[in-house]
């Protein structure tokens, strides 16, 4: 997810351009919100009319919403207005995560007074992100601005999951993609999208397979495999509560006592 530090002093108008959103009816005549794509193309930092319009569309109507989100993330900014105009929002708010909730994305799934997830779809949290430029003043500017929008990201992450704060920054740091039983498992999302069907993990006796996947997990392994490589493959050694013998001294003449050798043998 981005955040943005500086706003666009031009006044913007709502056009189709911005848009990542759409209204329909379900047959049950449901409410329904998607959300395809990134979250907002434009920045919504110093934008008054995109937002309102997206308030303005989501109050005009009643009763429960079903909320579809499939987007790779986007504007911290906007995904933040947008959680709390579905969190101020008088009816039950269904999410229902069928691709991609990565992000800013993820900030907006946990709106919902209930969150599903395909069993095929994936959640993605990390740090949020920014460009600056300027002196290094405005380098801690921008650093003391982004650890306090991760803070926030917190305040979503942490009101529904199951994990303390310092668990929840881990996984941020380490970018971490959560298949739909891990995000379910530490709290993130609370069922499939199964219809007629109750979630399965309702039955404890049929634990299910869950997939998490940290960037700083995958960087480690390959560490580790490149030492396993350099080493032959050979473990470390364990620690002992005795002295370890070393190896012997290599056997043979040394390189250095061959080139001489060599040298002595031109005419």
């Amino acid at each position: 997810m981005t955040a943005t530090m500086r706003a666009d002093p031009t006044p913007k108008t709502l056009n189709n351009a911005r848009r990542f959103w759409d209204y329909t009816t379900a047959p049950d005549g449901k409410r329904v919100l998607e959300l395809r794509g990134p979250i907002a193309p434009e920045s919504w930092f110093g934008d008054e009319a995109t937002p309102a319009a997206f308030r303005d569309e989501l109050m005009s109507g009643n009763g429960d919403i079903v909320v579809w989100i499939n987007s790779p993330g986007g504007d911290v900014i906007a995904a933040a207005e947008i959680y709390s105009m579905l969190m101020d929002y008088p009816g039950h708010v269904t999410v229902k995560i069928d691709g991609l909730a990565a992000s800013a994305a993820s900030v907006i799934a946990m709106a919902g007074s209930e969150v599903l997830m395909s069993p095929v779809a994936m959640m993605m949290i990390h740090n949020p992100m920014t460009a600056a430029i300027g002196d290094s003043e405005e380098m801690l500017r921008a650093i003391n601005m982004l650890a306090e929008v991760k803070e926030s990201i917190l305040n979503a992450y942490e009101l529904r999951s199951h994990l303390s704060r310092v668990e929840l920054s881990e996984l941020m740091n380490a970018e971490t993609w959560m298949d739909a039983n891990k995000a379910i498992e530490l709290g993130f999302a609370d069922g499939l999208i199964s219809p007629g069907s109750p979630f399965p993990t309702a039955q404890p006796d049929k634990p299910l397979a869950a997939m998490v996947f940290s960037r700083r997990a995958v960087t480690n392994s390959l560490l580790d495999a490149i030492n396993a490589d350099r080493t032959g493959g050979q473990e470390p050694l364990p620690l002992v509560a005795g002295p370890v013998t070393p190896d012997p001294p290599p056997s043979g003449r040394q390189v250095s006592n061959l080139l001489t050798a060599l040298d002595s043998l031109k005419p």
